[in-house]
């Protein structure tokens, strides 16, 4: 029992000791812990106020940068202001001494023409005294002949008048003798000339020509679809085909405007079959208008053919044959130019006929006078002298190159062939006169401004469009981007002005795109 008491108090002493001893390992570990945490926290506290002096340094040095740039740039544009200021003052002081130099200029000229003016003075009095001694002098002389004569001024006047009236009848009446022996020795050749010459007095009202086509819709929805997303369509129809849409609160109705006729023509039947077809986007708008060109080609080419058969005339250049048939889409002065030509090769022939001249020459000359107006727009020049050139160039004889250069005076006439083009020409539409003039001077006046806008690089093709109050410059997105495209309208619009003399203003407008094309295989 007594064992069991003492090992009781043994294994309680041990626990007691060990207890004390694990309390005071711990409380060690926990002083070492402690200690590590407050070393950490002082590097930390160390670094973070070493990076603190550094920022501190580096946000000195950055502003002592800043500042000194900032007062390199002042010192800059202070000198920049004082050079400006320098150049001004010099070119001031340079006016007031070109003002002083003209100053003195005024004065001596006016010192000039004071003693000019002393001088003439002088000069017209001395004029006047030796006006009135020559009229005293010949009033002098008068009364001396009359004493000698023995007749007044007006009596002698009176005779010498009757003597020269005398000398004149009988100059008149040799000089009718001479003509009326011409006369009846060119009585036919005359008498050809007086018929053609009466004939060709007649003439008829004219009205301008027509620049603008109508393309009826099946309703005012189509108008939207026309103008398509943010206007894409019609700037792909007008760009395509170089004209200009007009589509306004007209019901139904679109107008299409351009000075070329075969152009506007085309883009009429192609905008017609896009409205029936119905698929109207810029792919298609630009597989309808070549399909359209191709077939207006044969069209034109159908029509010369057709007006030569009609005529009666054989062995014509097919360039010849294109020509003609792009007059069918031309009218001047309210009439269509092949029909015209054709009423003009009958009336020639049926002349030529009663005259006793070769018809077929004059039928050629009649159908060909006018081929001139088929490239007018193209080429500078009269579309007669065109015309003449054309005809030369593609072997038509010289009688008929002359006939149609001559048919508006462009050349005298010095043939009867030539007379009577001219007179068929007026029966049939009447003579332009001054308003031809006016119609090729605008078709000149439009043809310049393309070609001043082509002239620039990057510029793919051009087109006057509202009468030549626009031009528009395509260009290649390529070469021309964004900020050269606002560049390149000044450019022009600063060429127009330079070269031009035109009433209002010309809006240019510089159009950019960018097509990306790929292929699904």
């Amino acid at each position: 029992m007594l064992t069991l008491n003492v090992t009781i108090i043994f294994v309680l002493i041990g626990v007691a000791a060990g207890l004390a001893v694990g309390f005071l390992l711990r409380k060690k570990l926990v002083e070492r812990k402690v200690a590590s945490v407050e070393d950490a926290c002082n590097k930390i506290l160390q670094e973070a106020q070493k990076e603190a002096a550094n920022l501190k340094k580096e946000s000195k040095l950055q502003a002592k940068e800043e500042l000194y740039k900032a007062k390199a740039e002042f010192e800059k544009e202070s000198r920049n202001k004082k050079s400006e200021i320098q150049k001004i003052e010099a070119r001031l002081t340079q006016r007031e001494e070109n003002l002083e130099k003209k100053v003195n200029l005024v004065d001596q000229k006016e010192i000039v023409v004071a003693k000019r003016e002393k001088a003439l003075e002088s000069r017209e009095q001395q004029v006047q005294e030796t006006e009135q001694k020559y009229n005293r002098a010949l009033q002098e002389q008068t009364q001396m002949i009359e004493k000698i004569a023995g007749m007044t001024a007006q009596e002698a006047k009176k005779m010498l008048m009757q003597n020269l009236e005398s000398e004149a009848k009988h100059e008149s009446a040799r000089t009718i003798r001479r003509i009326e022996e011409e006369t009846r020795e060119n009585a036919d050749k005359i008498a050809r000339n007086i018929i053609a010459i009466a004939i060709q007095r007649y003439s008829a009202e004219y009205v301008g020509e027509k620049t603008v086509s109508v393309v009826n819709l099946p309703n005012d929805e189509m108008k939207g679809r026309i103008i398509g997303r943010e206007g894409r369509n019609i700037r792909a129809i007008e760009q395509v085909s170089g004209v200009d849409l007009i589509i306004d609160d007209t019901p139904e109705t679109i107008l299409i405007s351009s000075f070329d006729p075969v152009r506007r023509e085309v883009a009429r039947i192609a905008l017609e079959r896009l409205i029936a077809d119905g698929r109207i986007h810029p792919a298609r708008i630009e597989e309808v208008v070549e399909k359209a060109s191709q077939e207006m080609d044969v069209t034109i080419r159908e029509a010369g053919e057709q007006a030569i058969f009609d005529v009666g005339i054989q062995k014509i250049n097919p360039e010849i044959i294109r020509l003609l048939g792009r007059l069918k889409y031309r009218t001047s002065y309210d009439q269509n130019v092949l029909q015209h030509s054709l009423e003009v090769a009958f009336l020639c022939g049926m002349m030529a006929n009663e005259l006793g001249l070769n018809a077929k020459a004059a039928r050629r000359a009649g159908l060909l006078h006018d081929i001139g107006k088929a490239i007018d727009h193209e080429v500078e020049g009269s579309h007669a002298v065109i015309g003449a050139d054309m005809a030369k160039k593609h072997g038509e004889p010289e009688d008929i190159v002359h006939a149609i250069a001559a048919h508006h005076d462009d050349v005298k006439p010095q043939t009867v062939l030539a007379v009577l083009v001219q007179a068929a020409d007026a029966l049939s539409a009447a003579r332009p006169g001054a308003r031809r003039e006016m119609l090729v001077t605008y078709v000149k006046h439009l043809k310049e401004i393309e070609e001043i806008a082509n002239a620039f690089k990057g510029v793919t093709k051009s087109y006057a469009v509202q009468a030549g109050r626009e031009v528009r410059v395509m260009v290649e997105s390529r070469e021309i981007n964004d900020d050269a495209a606002v560049v390149l309208s000044k450019d022009v619009a600063r060429k127009i002005e330079e070269s031009l003399t035109y009433p209002g203003q010309i809006k240019v407008t510089v159009i950019r795109e960018t097509r990306a094309v790929e292929y699904a295989k």
